[in-house]
Parts: structure tokens; C-alpha cells; sequence
């Protein structure tokens, strides 16, 4: 569990098409060791593609993205991804420790280790011990979530990768995962990028936003992305970002809370003068965004 500190990620020029469909288009992105990147957007924006992405499972149609220097490599241990969750079966023979040790080691033959040293650390440091031994599919979902970023985490990864971790979690269980990732990379440095819809229960510990929308894209502090005039370039309409005590909500024009469309990558309309590349110094390596955990 003690790594030797966070990852490097960099894309330079980067784009990722579906056929005719452009998912996002010249994204260039650093992100230095021990930082924490959130990555925002409407369904279908390429938010999750991106982890993929970086993950080594998808290919760039154009540009670079490297991770220390080097493409990604399908099965690295130096990253832990958590995907979105879904819940287990009720009658699924298997134990949360089981799950946690397949982290460790889910690429070997045979059967699993009777002990395995990481596996525990994990379980003890997300503080899951008390139901690790019961059937997984038997827990609540904040219970099972605690137990997949343990297995995350189980291989000491440099760099963490998470999907939504927070979807389907009451309030109380998502203060308790958020805080479960502040400390963790806080004791071990590690380079932390998390997909969510919302910002609000994350935006004590990330340090800058990727925002994604119909090609385009926005990176830099969270005060900064997450503004009026930033996100009606990206949607290419009027977009307001309402701040109320410590929620940021973002409405459409409808006047409702904005919800997207899924399918909104189309990359026509692209337009390269607005709503794109880092906003200002917050948003560069080494120098900590507004808001942020530094």
C-alpha cells in the first residue's frame, strides 16, 4: 500500500472519434503527480472513453497521451480503476475479501491465496474489516463501494482512475468515499481522475475540472470551468452555473437543472476560439487550483 508516489499523465493534440462522430478533439492536459482531476460532462461526452483511454483499452484516432513518459499499457499495476458500480448478485458465492484480493490478483491462474498482506491493508484502510468476510452481494451499496475501491487499491496503484464512484450513494455514504480518496492520496501522493455528474461533493478535494461537451472541452480550477460564460461556450448556448451555499448547480436554458442530451459528442459546430484549454494558472501543473486540497 505504499507507493512511491503519483503518476505523470500527459495528452497532447488528442482526439478520439467514433466513425463520423467526434467524441472530444485536440485535448491537451497535464496533470502533475498527486493532483486530482475531475472530469465533468453530459452523457455520451466521452468522459468514461477517456479512462479507456488511459487505461491503455482505447486507441487516440490523432495525438499522444502518455502516463510517466510512456503510452498506457493494458493491465499496468501502476493504475487502479474503479468502474461504475453496479450491484452484485444477492447470490453471488463470494466474499468481499475475495473481491478486495482480486486487485492483487485477479491476473494469476488457479486459486486465490489464502493471505494476501495487500488485500488486508486495503480492506483495513477503507475500513471494511467488519464485513469483509460476509458474500458480497449481501451488502449495501456503500458497503460494496467501499469494497471496490479497496480492490482498487489493493495493488498500490500510482495513479487512480474512478468512474462515477459516487453514483446510487446516499449523501452520508458519498461524504464517507470522498473522504476515503482524500486520504488516501493524501498519504501516499497518488494521482487521483474521477468522473462525476456533479462537483458539489468532490470539490473540497480535486484540485482542477476537465469539462467535456460536443467536442469541446474546458480545463482549470473549479472556479473557473465551472462559470456561466465557460460552459454556454462549450454547450454553444446559454447556460447558467448557480451557486447556492455550497452546491453549484448548472441550469439549461429550460430553466431546469441541465441534463444533456446522450449522444451530444457530435463533433460539428466544434468551435476552437471558445470554451477551451487551460484557464488560467490554477489550472497547471504545480500550481494548485482554487478550492483544492493544497
Amino acid at each position: 500500500m505504499n507507493g512511491p508516489g503519483g503518476a505523470d499523465v500527459a495528452l497532447h493534440a488528442a482526439t478520439l472519434r467514433y466513425g463520423r462522430h467526434l467524441i472530444w478533439e485536440d485535448l491537451d492536459l497535464e496533470v502533475a503527480p498527486g493532483e486530482r482531476l475531475a472530469v465533468l460532462g453530459p452523457n455520451g461526452a466521452g468522459k468514461t472513453t477517456l479512462l479507456k483511454v488511459l487505461l491503455g483499452l482505447i486507441p487516440l484516432s490523432a495525438g499522444t497521451v502518455t502516463i510517466d513518459g510512456r503510452p498506457p499499457a493494458h493491465g499496468s499495476e501502476q493504475a487502479g480503476y474503479l468502474a461504475q458500480q453496479r450491484m452484485f448478485d444477492p447470490d453471488l458465492p463470494i466474499r468481499g475479501r475475495d473481491l478486495v484480493q482480486l486487485g492483487v490478483d485477479g491476473h494469476r491462474l488457479g486459486l486465490p491465496r489464502a493471505h494476501c498482506p495487500q488485500a488486508e491493508a486495503a480492506i483495513e484502510a477503507v475500513g471494511a474489516g467488519s464485513y469483509a468476510s460476509a458474500p458480497v452481494g449481501r451488502l449495501s451499496g456503500g458497503q460494496q463501494q467501499r469494497l471496490r475501491i479497496a480492490q482498487a487499491l489493493a495493488g498500490g496503484p500510482r495513479l487512480l482512475l474512478c468512474d462515477e464512484p459516487l453514483l446510487s450513494l446516499d449523501p452520508a455514504s458519498q461524504q464517507s468515499v470522498t473522504a476515503l480518496f482524500d486520504d488516501y492520496c493524501r498519504a501516499h501522493g497518488t494521482t487521483l481522475v474521477l468522473v462525476t455528474h456533479e462537483i458539489t461533493p468532490i470539490a473540497g478535494i480535486i484540485d482542477r475540472v476537465l469539462y467535456v461537451a460536443r467536442g469541446r472541452w474546458a480545463a482549470g480550477s473549479p472556479d473557473t470551468v465551472m462559470d456561466t460564460e465557460t460552459l454556454s461556450a462549450l454547450y454553444g448556448s446559454h447556460i447558467d452555473v448557480i451557486r447556492v451555499h455550497d452546491r453549484i448547480v448548472v441550469v439549461g436554458e429550460g430553466g431546469g437543472p441541465h441534463h444533456p442530451p446522450g449522444g451530444s459528442h457530435q463533433g460539428h459546430g466544434h468551435d476552437r476560439g471558445q470554451g477551451r484549454g487551460d484557464l488560467d494558472g490554477g489550472g497547471h501543473p504545480g500550481h494548485p487550483a482554487q478550492g483544492g486540497h493544497r
